[in-house]
């Protein structure tokens, strides 16, 4: 009985040997498996957008599209394209300042890239900050000389700092590059304005104003043109869908803006024959609001 009992002690430790190592096989298998299963779901996460994938978030409102594009900025932010799509939504839902600041980090390496200096220049005009938009699109027009757009937000950037030569310039080199751009046509005839050239202004406007592609701004800009210039039945036509009250309220205003300065004379003939007025503690009068005269308005158009 003893041998029997001793010849089955081997057996019974081979036994729980083999259970031991199956049992260390299947934890091993197991673990694997798991670890194989985690690294296929981190590649997928950080696996780029397939094409269709990105042309069906292109249909989305622009927040959808703005947290897409952040998804796919975080995976890669080496992107160019991607760089591109994310700071442009960016600006789209009004995140100028989150765009400046992505484009700081990013712009250096990407050197050549136009398009990123162009959004740059954009993002820092909506911020107010004209100086450094100027830098952005005159490096833009550096790197892509033959880039019509560059040219025309550099002379916009320009005619905000009152280089209006510099802008004009600017504008020039941008209708060589691209002749039927309204709202290039459009900005320079307004920089022509502000130094006193209307009849180039309106020459401009005409232009601009007779491309399919116009606005209801160049329609303003050039009625206002051809108010400023006494010609007032040209006005209205020039921007027929404008409610009668408001251009009726534009012309007698645009009238008193040109009617002509009484002489020294009339002034002292008055000034004798009219009783002094007795001195009353009233405010100053203010400036009549104008609210209904359209203003000289520039585009920077993303042609």
């Amino acid at each position: 009985m003893s041998v029997q009992r001793a010849a089955l002690y081997p057996v019974s430790l081979c036994v729980l040997m083999f259970a031991s190592a199956c049992a260390s096989t299947g934890a091993s298998e197991s673990t694997a498996n798991a670890e194989a299963t985690l690294q296929a779901a981190y590649e997928q996460e950080l696996a780029p957008a397939t094409p269709e994938e990105i042309a069906e978030v292109q249909r989305a409102d622009a927040l959808t599209r703005a947290n897409f594009w952040a998804g796919e900025f975080r995976k890669d932010p080496s992107s160019l394209e991607t760089t591109i799509q994310f700071t442009r939504v960016l600006r789209e839902i009004g995140s100028h300042e989150r765009a400046i600041d992505v484009l700081s980090r990013t712009i250096p390496a990407h050197p050549q890239s136009a398009e990123l200096q162009l959004i740059m220049g954009r993002a820092l005009m909506s911020e107010g900050r004209v100086g450094e938009a100027a830098e952005a699109f005159f490096q833009a027009s550096v790197i892509a000389p033959q880039e019509a757009t560059a040219h025309a937000a550099l002379g916009l950037a320009l005619d905000r700092l009152e280089r209006h030569a510099d802008a004009q310039t600017s504008y020039l080199r941008a209708l060589e590059l691209d002749p039927a751009r309204a709202s290039t046509l459009a900005n320079y005839g307004l920089s022509l304005a502000l130094t006193g050239d209307l009849a180039g202004a309106e020459a401009q406007l005409r232009k601009a104003y007779d491309l399919p592609d116009a606005d209801g701004r160049v329609r303003q800009n050039l009625a206002l043109i051809l108010g400023l210039q006494g010609e007032f039945d040209a006005m209205r036509a020039a921007d027929p869908h404008a409610p009668t009250r408001t251009m009726d309220a534009n012309v007698t205003t645009i009238r008193g803006l040109l009617a002509p300065a009484r002489n020294y004379e009339a002034l002292v003939r008055d000034e004798v024959e009219t009783p002094a007025p007795q001195v009353q503690h009233t405010p100053e009068p203010r400036e009549p609001e104008r609210r209904g005269v359209p203003q000289l308005r520039g585009s920077l158009s993303s042609r």
